[in-house]
């Protein structure tokens, strides 16, 4: 996911709802993805009305097969809500993915591009009011989206129990498929695709691409004005600055930190002090960062700057092949590894179609669909190698990643974990305050 919604924004939300909605005795709502976001505790602890609805349908869900979710879900339409701004992404899910669905389980799929932000304003909006068949079914999430909606009672689940394709070659066991950003997923969202953070660079311009922080600030001041990275909350600048921190202070002690700004920012000093001194070497001196990985990456492609980054592990091969990108534009890593994460599938909680929504997931997590993503969009596969057919492992290993991408085997090999997500926007606090224009 592209976005995250804010503490405030989410608290907000809920506040309308729950003022349109006093007295209706419907006061499940969303919650922050910080510990002390007093608004989604309160959302939270009052929704036993709500929550009693969605036990009572989801008791019926359990009593089918999925040979009787599939007859179910026939002739209905299963809206998916996510961010929109991929358009390879978007073309894929209305010509692709909409067709397999309609032509193989007599399902609509309806694509609705919103911010996360949006798409759990609205989703608590209906819920407060206490529609039973809302307009959301699945989402795409993760991170502290997830884990304020499912705290707050906003997801149905578990479900991943019941998806023929998640027992039969997903590794359940896999920590990239139990925890999101350290949290307890708890069949509560189904993996989506992988990313990981790679950094960017011309070869033919800039041939030495740096191996860790340390050459990362030989590189700057060898290059003054043409690096930088997008301004935090962007999802890729805010994955470097962790990146840089994992670095510098190590990761695991990060794992089971508690979400308090003081003991963060004393964790966090020297990744924040390295930052402060890459600054007179960035562009605009660091007094200002790009707006957003979008920007930062056009800045790249018109030659602007001399390094980019991005959460799409293959985009580079993907941006040669569109001419964005020249053809001796290359990905690398540090030496030490790069954050990856997963991106989920959840089931609203108020779903009117959660029969469909476990159809079309399953379908998304199915080795056929899985090899089209990974051919046609380069997403890195969620199904275990080991559970795979020697036929469904040749339609993977036939699929020709492209020019400047990193080979699977070694992206995944430097693999860092994502930090717990309540800590991310606490970081986020500190390095706005401590890094810009310093």
């Amino acid at each position: 996911m592209k976005k995250r919604i804010t503490a405030a924004v989410l608290a907000a939300a809920m506040t309308l709802s729950l003022g349109a909605c006093s007295g209706s005795g419907q006061t499940q709502g969303a919650g922050s993805s910080q510990a002390e976001d007093a608004g989604g505790r309160q959302a939270g602890d009052t929704g036993s009305s709500q929550a009693g609805d969605t036990d009572s349908r989801r008791s019926g869900l359990e009593n089918m097969t999925f040979d009787q979710m599939k007859e179910e879900a026939k002739g209905t339409t299963v809206t998916f809500y996510g961010w929109g701004g991929d358009e390879k992404l978007n073309r894929w899910l209305d010509d692709e993915f909409a067709r397999v669905m309609k032509e193989k389980y007599d399902i609509t799929m309806e694509r609705v591009p919103m911010d996360i932000d949006q798409v759990l304003s609205q989703l608590t909006g209906e819920i407060q009011a206490g529609e039973k068949d809302g307009s959301i079914d699945m989402i795409w999430i993760n991170g502290e989206n997830f884990r304020s909606a499912k705290e707050n009672n906003m997801l149905y689940g578990p479900f991943t129990d019941k998806l023929p394709n998640f027992s039969d070659y997903v590794d359940g066991e896999s920590e990239d498929v139990t925890m999101d950003f350290a949290y307890p997923i708890e069949g509560y969202e189904a993996p989506y695709g992988k990313a990981q953070l790679v950094m960017v660079a011309d070869l033919a311009v800039t041939p030495d691409v740096p191996e860790s922080a340390g050459e990362l600030k030989e590189f700057v001041e060898k290059n003054p004005g043409k690096v930088t990275y997008p301004a935090l909350p962007d999802f890729t600048g805010s994955a470097f600055v962790r990146n840089i921190i994992y670095e510098i202070c190590g990761s695991e002690q990060f794992m089971d930190m508690a979400a308090d700004k003081e003991t963060v920012r004393a964790a966090v000093a020297p990744a924040m002090e390295y930052l402060r001194e890459l600054n007179p070497y960035l562009w605009n001196q660091g007094a200002a960062f790009p707006d957003s990985s979008t920007t930062a990456d056009n800045m790249f492609a018109d030659g602007e700057l001399v390094m980019s980054m991005t959460y799409g592990a293959y985009d580079v091969a993907l941006n040669i092949e569109d001419g964005k990108y020249t053809d001796t534009t290359a990905a690398f890593q540090f030496e030490k590894g790069t954050i990856g994460n997963t991106n989920f599938m959840a089931i609203a909680a108020n779903s009117g179609n959660k029969a469909g929504a476990m159809v079309a997931i399953n379908e998304m997590i199915s080795p056929e669909i899985q090899a089209d993503r990974y051919e046609k969009l380069r997403v890195i596969p969620v199904l275990d190698n080991e559970k795979l057919s020697g036929e469904q492992k040749a339609a993977f290993d036939r699929v020709d990643l492209g020019k400047g991408a990193i080979p699977q085997d070694e992206l995944l090999s430097k693999r860092l974990p994502e930090m717990p997500a309540q800590l991310v926007p606490i970081i986020e606090e500190i390095w706005a305050e401590e890094v810009v224009g310093k």
